[in-house]
């Protein structure tokens, strides 16, 4: 039973066709990465999927054991964000909102998901520092242990390593393949690093407006696209 199913999805923007008839389906426990060029629509995939900008056609289901609060979204950081004046402690839990409707306070419940989350993503001793104040590394953690309190089910992430030195870059990628093996969250992340992202993926969709490519990690790597991009060297997993 399929987690998430796109079937025919079409975007624009304007008179531009930013998405069109993308179709495909992520199972419970699938590490989907999303690749192409510039322009090829990955970050309009996400938006799509999660109903932050409209569809002109199409359709997107989410599996009914996936309610509307249990979808983690780690967006792309702007620079105000960065600058964003708060402790790390009150981004993380602000990730609770999304599911508890309008309560005034944070209940016991929300402050112990938001405490497993830091320790999780071992940034528990950062708790009471001002996240402005954090390395570009750091402030990824953060935001990815704000995104997991909002989820236990499927998590999106947005060219996460944006930015990132190439150690921060695979020490973040090593902890999201944690999750997704020991904890069975279900990944989907748009990155412009096709070899890095096939190390922990078990799923490539690539993009061109259309569907260019979707399966497994094995078969893309024999597909011609591959071919193409990487002139017939194999770039395996780990």
């Amino acid at each position: 039973m399929a987690q998430l199913t796109c079937k025919n999805l079409s975007i624009s923007y304007g008179n531009n066709l930013a998405l069109k008839d993308v179709s495909f389906e992520i199972n419970s426990g699938d590490y989907v990465c999303i690749v192409g060029s510039n322009g090829s629509g990955k970050s309009t995939l996400l938006k799509g999927i999660l109903g932050l900008i409209p569809r002109k056609a199409g359709e997107i289901f989410f599996d009914k054991t996936v309610k509307s609060g249990q979808i983690g979204y780690l967006a792309q950081q702007t620079n105000i964000q960065r600058d964003f004046p708060a402790s790390v402690y009150e981004v993380v839990i602000s990730g609770c909102l999304t599911k508890r409707g309008i309560k005034p306070f944070y209940s016991r419940k929300e402050k112990d998901t938001a405490l497993k989350n830091l320790k999780r993503l071992e940034i528990e001793q950062l708790m009471h520092k001002s996240y402005k104040n954090l390395s570009g590394g750091q402030q990824q953690r953060v935001l990815l242990a704000r995104a997991l309190c909002s989820t236990e089910k499927i998590l999106f992430m947005d060219e996460p390593i944006n930015g990132l030195d190439p150690k921060v870059a695979q020490d973040f990628y090593a902890l999201v393949k944690g999750l997704n093996e020991e904890d069975g969250l279900t990944v989907v992340m748009t990155s412009h690093d096709i070899g890095e992202a096939m190390k922990y993926a078990n799923k490539m969709l690539h993009l061109d407006t259309s569907v260019v490519f979707y399966g497994k990690i094995e078969d893309y790597l024999s597909s011609d696209i591959s071919k193409r991009l990487f002139g017939g060297h194999s770039h395996g997993k780990h």
